[in-house]
C-alpha cells in the first residue's frame, strides 16, 4: 500500500514517513500543496496524510476541491487544530479521519492502515491460500501452521499477491504499491525480494512467475 505524507515540518515529516515505512508501507513525501497536487496527479495512493496549515494554504480547502472534482483517495488530517469545530470542518470538507498533534505513532499507523483498506474493495482480514495464512490485521504469515518471519517489505508484497490470488500482478504494479518514488521501476528489486520470499515460504513455492508480466500467487 502506498501513502503520501504532506507536512512542511521536515523533522515531523521524516518521522512520520519513517514510521510508516517501518511498518511496510510505501511512502512518498511532499512539503506543500503544490508538490502534493503533482504527486496525486501521477500516482494512485491508498491514503494521503495532510498537515492542515501548509506554506501555500490550508489543506482543508485543497481536499474540498479534490472531492468536488471527484477525487476519492482517503484523507487523514494531521493537525494541532484541536477544537471540535475544527474536526467537524475537516470531515465536512471531505476528510476521512482527523488526528491531533501530538499523537502516538502506533495510533497513526493503525489509522493510516484502516484508511488504506478503505481505498480498495473489501477483503477478508485473513487470506487462506494453498496452505498459506496471511493475516493482514496481525501482520503474520503461516504456512501449514508454522509462523514465518518476514520483513515488512516481504509482507507487503505477499499481501498484495494474496489479495489478487490467481491473478498475474505486473512487476510495475508491485513497485507502485510496495515501494516509494525512490525505487527504480526498471531495477530488479521485485525479483530479488520475491526470491527471498520464496525461500522463506519453502517448497513447493506458491508464487509463480508469469513470463513477461510479473508474479502470481497460486491457489492450488
Amino acid at each position: 500500500m502506498r501513502v503520501l505524507v504532506v507536512e512542511d515540518n521536515e523533522d515531523l515529516r521524516f518521522a512520520v514517513a519513517a514510521t510508516l515505512r517501518s511498518d511496510g508501507l510505501a511512502v512518498d513525501e511532499a512539503a506543500d500543496l503544490s508538490a502534493a497536487d503533482e504527486a496525486l496527479f501521477v500516482t494512485a495512493y491508498d491514503c494521503v496524510v495532510f498537515d492542515r496549515m501548509l506554506p501555500d494554504g490550508d489543506s482543508l480547502d485543497y481536499v474540498r476541491r479534490l472531492r468536488h472534482d471527484g477525487g476519492t483517495v482517503p484523507v487523514l488530517f494531521l493537525t494541532s487544530l484541536d477544537q471540535i469545530a475544527d474536526r467537524v470542518e475537516g470531515f465536512a470538507a471531505g476528510g476521512d479521519d482527523y488526528l491531533v498533534k501530538p499523537f502516538a505513532l502506533p495510533e497513526l499507523i493503525a489509522r493510516v492502515r484502516n484508511l488504506c483498506r478503505r481505498s480498495g474493495s473489501l477483503t477478508p482480514p485473513v487470506h487462506r491460500i494453498a496452505g498459506l495464512e496471511v493475516d493482514t490485521a496481525r501482520r503474520q504469515v503461516r504456512r501449514d501452521g508454522v509462523l514465518l518471519v518476514l520483513t515488512p517489505k516481504e509482507f507487503a508484497v505477499l499481501e498484495l499477491l494474496a489479495t489478487r490470488a490467481d491473478q498475474a500482478v505486473p512487476r510495475a504494479q508491485l513497485v507502485e504499491k510496495c515501494w516509494d518514488e525512490m525505487a527504480e521501476p526498471n531495477s530488479n528489486v521485485v525479483d530479488v525480494l520475491v526470491s527471498q520470499l520464496r525461500r522463506k515460504l519453502g517448497d513447493p513455492s506458491p508464487i509463480h512467475t508469469v513470463r513477461g508480466v510479473g508474479y502470481r500467487l497460486a491457489t492450488a
